[in-house]
Order: structure tokens, then sequence, then C-alpha cells
């Protein structure tokens, strides 16, 4: 005999607090492990491939991470270096920008030399802001971002952590379907398919398009001459995850630091323009389709507000959560619907005739 629904719901339901608890007061602990099963979860179908391809697991799982070293290594010694470098710089001129953006405002607006102007007061509040605490705010993220563990906790954890979920990620999987509960197992089966459906077209179709999107922009942008070229590309490219907001805030900063590099070059002001317009048409029209799909049931609106509830709550762990717990939810609250237009609550008991 089932255990009531209300037991079971209890019984689930601390379960589920007991997992927030545990992400408000482990959140930097569990930190190197959630990322680490972030890249099993996102390398898993390539190694599924590789196996098909007639290598074992452990071959298969050993070769992904050989060209994963080499990868990282490469960009070590040759990328990262120059975005560090460029965003110093960029930080460095962030005044001189709003210096020279003040100047043309007055020049081009005379009404703004008057000293009790509100747009005035504002803008030197701006400029002052940003020689204050530009470099201070810029620093300060990239610390928080650093410190949430050490870089040798991070090197030796998240590799060594991956690597054992990669390869044991199957059967994993079979021993977390053994303990499903049998009168639920196959409900769970089909929830956990259609959740699995949603990550895979988001987070690994998204994280390609970043990652496309981040080298084109890069390329593109340092190729026509634009001073920050690389460090923009990467910026644009990496908050592209973010629905509409990525595209605003990296066509703003392209086209903001276009104009103050190329002022008076509208043929290279007009290039910086459409080498992001381009990226967005191919993003929009060819890229996003295809690696991300339509109709993933993750609603931009939807995702948005959990990246921002959860990184309020849990900081940066509450990031890499939002988006699989997003999608949970999203396919569950779809199941309750289909439950609940099937049952009598909704349904009623008056005829079809009588419905009328």
């Amino acid at each position: 005999m089932p255990l009531p629904i209300h037991i079971q719901g209890r019984t689930w339901g601390i379960a589920a607090a007991l997992f927030f608890v545990a992400l408000w007061f482990l959140g930097s602990v569990m930190l190197p492990f959630m990322v680490a099963a972030a890249v099993a979860y996102f390398l898993d179908p390539v190694a599924d491939r590789l196996e098909r391809l007639g290598l074992s697991r452990t071959a298969a799982t050993t070769v992904i991470t050989l060209a994963a070293i080499l990868i990282i290594v490469l960009l070590v010694l040759a990328v990262i270096p120059v975005l560090v470098s460029q965003l110093s710089a960029l930080i460095n001129a962030a005044p001189a920008i709003a210096a020279r953006l003040q100047v043309f405002l007055t020049t081009r607006f005379p009404e703004l030399n008057d000293s009790t102007s509100v747009v005035r007061q504002s803008l030197a509040e701006i400029a002052g802001a940003i020689q204050a605490r530009g470099g201070a705010l810029a620093q300060t993220l990239v610390t928080s971002v650093l410190s949430v563990v050490s870089w040798l906790l991070f090197i030796v954890v998240v590799p060594v952590v991956a690597f054992y979920l990669l390869l044991d990620w199957d059967h994993m999987v079979a021993r977390v379907d053994d303990l499903l509960p049998r009168d639920h197992a196959p409900t769970i089966r089909q929830l956990a398919h259609e959740i699995d459906l949603v990550l895979a077209g988001f987070v690994r179709g998204q994280l390609s398009v970043c990652l496309i999107l981040a080298v084109y922009y890069a390329t593109a942008l340092m190729a026509a001459g634009l001073q920050f070229g690389l460090i923009v590309g990467a910026i644009a490219g990496a908050i592209t995850v973010i629905p509409y907001i990525g595209a605003l805030i990296g066509g703003a900063l392209a086209l903001g630091l276009a104009f103050y590099q190329f002022w008076g070059d509208w043929v290279s002001i007009g290039l910086i323009a459409a080498i992001f317009g381009f990226g967005q048409f191919m993003e929009g029209n060819v890229i996003t389709p295809r690696l991300v799909g339509k109709s993933i049931g993750l609603h931009p609106v939807w995702l948005m507000l959990a990246l921002s509830v959860f990184g309020a709550i849990f900081g940066f762990p509450g990031l890499l959560v939002a988006v699989p717990i997003s999608a949970a939810l999203g396919v569950l609250i779809r199941f309750g619907l289909d439950q609940y237009r099937d049952s009598l609550l909704y349904k009623g008991t008056i005829g079809p005739e009588q419905d009328r």
C-alpha cells in the first residue's frame, strides 16, 4: 500500500529544505563539486559519442580530459594574460572615457554648462563615481569570484572530481534510478527525461552559443582595430547567457568604446556596429535555433527571475543551481497543470451539454 500523499509530500519537502539549508551554509565548500558535476554533465554526450566510436568509457574520459587540459594550458598561456591586461587598461581608461563624454555633451548641449543643471550634476556624479570606484568595483568583482575558493582548490578538486564523475556517470544514473520509489518510478523517469531535454537544450546549447559568439566578437573586433576588442568580445559572448540583457550590455559596451576611440571616423564606427549587428542576427536566427532550439520550455523571464533570486540568496553557488532548478520547476509545473486539467477539480461533474 503506497504512503499517503501528504506524507510523501512532507518527506520530499523536508529533503528539499535540507538541500537549500546545505546550499546556504556550505555553498562555498560545495562550489568545486558543483562545478565538477556541471562539467561532467556537459561532457557526458561527448563521452557517449566516443564510446559509440569504439572507445571504452575510461579511454573516452581520458581523451576528453587530455583535450581539456591542453585547451586550458593554451588559454592560460595565450589568452588569459591578454584578457587581464585589457581589463586593467579598460579600468584605467574609464575615467578618461567619462570625462570625454562629459566634454562632448557640454559642447553639443551648451545648457549643460549651467552648474545648476540636473543633467550636469548627474554626469559629474557618474564621472566621480567611475573615477573613485571604477577600479575598486572591478577589483572587488575579480576578487570575489576568485576568492570563493582558492585557485589551488579549483585546480586540484574540479578536474579530479569531474574526471571521476564523467567516468562513472552512467553507473551513477543507474544507481539513482534503482533508488526511485517503485510506485512513482515511471513518472519520475519521464519527468527526469523532460528536465534533461530542457537542460541539454539550454545549458549545453547556450554555453556553446556563448563560446562561439565570444570567439567571433573578440576576433572581429580586434581585426576592426577596437582597442579593447578581446575583453569586449569575451564580455559580450559571456553575458549572452542572460537573454536580452546580454545583447544590450554587449552592444552598448562595444559601440560606446567605438565612439570613444573612432569619434569622427564613421566608417570604423559603422564597422563595429555591423560586426555586432551581424553577430546578433546570426545568434538569433542561426546559432541559437540550431544549438538551443526554440521550444526548450525555459522562458527568458523565468530564467532571469531564477538567476536573480538564487544569486541574491546563495551567491555564486546559487547561480550554478538556478538553471537546473528553474528547468525542473518548469517541467514540474507543466506536469502539475496537466494533472489538474485531467482532474475533477478542473472538469467538474457537469456534462458537456451543460457546460455552455
